[in-house]
């Protein structure tokens, strides 16, 4: 029997899709302000101060919440995009070290991984001449021109560019609530800014938008 074409997997409906993306990290915000309200009525004993424990808290429940998305998309679709395994793993293990030694910094320094690791294989895609966006989202965007895909390469490396510099900046500079509004609200209304800004560029390079 024949495998079955790239193009033919099951696709997750938009709000699963959203579920998948945004409920993990809807359900680490509401978990990190519920322990620091636990630490603050005495009811996590052994926890250093409230920003520990928010932390841990919120990282334990990001944790298990990210691998039920991971599963869900599995069963929903019988695949898991190469960016999810990196995303999960890299979760699994900067909250393990948060959670084992207590250390907001593991958490805090996570999406700084990420947001590098990102930039730097669409740079490299770029340099190679083989955009890398391309050949995770060609289905999604069917029409983009070759140039199309070049410059929406560049545009998402630059932003994973200034997400990371952003993120080293509120790490440093903000106590561990307003870093976590900035991760939870500011980093997603950044990106579906971006995402919205590209419809121009889109259109232009072969893209029909409805």
């Amino acid at each position: 029997m024949s495998a079955k074409p790239k193009g033919d997997r099951p696709k997750l409906s938009t709000a699963s899709s959203a579920a998948v993306n945004f409920g993990p990290l809807l359900l680490f915000f509401a978990a990190s302000k519920a322990g620091k309200a636990l630490f603050e009525r005495g009811q996590l004993p052994g926890v250093a101060d409230a920003e520990v424990a928010s932390a841990v808290v919120g990282t334990g429940v990001f944790i298990v919440a990210t691998l039920l998305a991971a599963i869900w998309h599995y069963a929903k679709t019988r695949h898991l995009p190469a960016a999810m395994i990196f995303t999960t793993v890299i979760v699994v293990l900067f909250g393990g070290l948060t959670i084992w030694l207590q250390d907001k910094a593991f958490i805090q320094l996570k999406p700084t991984i990420i947001y590098g690791v990102f930039a730097a294989l669409l740079l490299g895609g770029l340099a190679s001449g083989r955009p890398t966006l391309q050949l995770v989202m060609g289905d999604a965007l069917p029409g983009l021109s070759a140039q199309g895909w070049r410059l929406l390469t560049r545009n998402w490396a630059l932003l994973f560019i200034a997400l990371l510099a952003a993120n080293e900046a509120a790490r440093r500079m903000l106590g561990y609530d307003d870093w976590l509004s900035f991760k939870v609200w500011g980093v997603t209304a950044a990106i579906f800014a971006f995402t919205m800004a590209q419809a121009p560029l889109l259109a232009k390079h072969g893209v029909k938008l409805d």
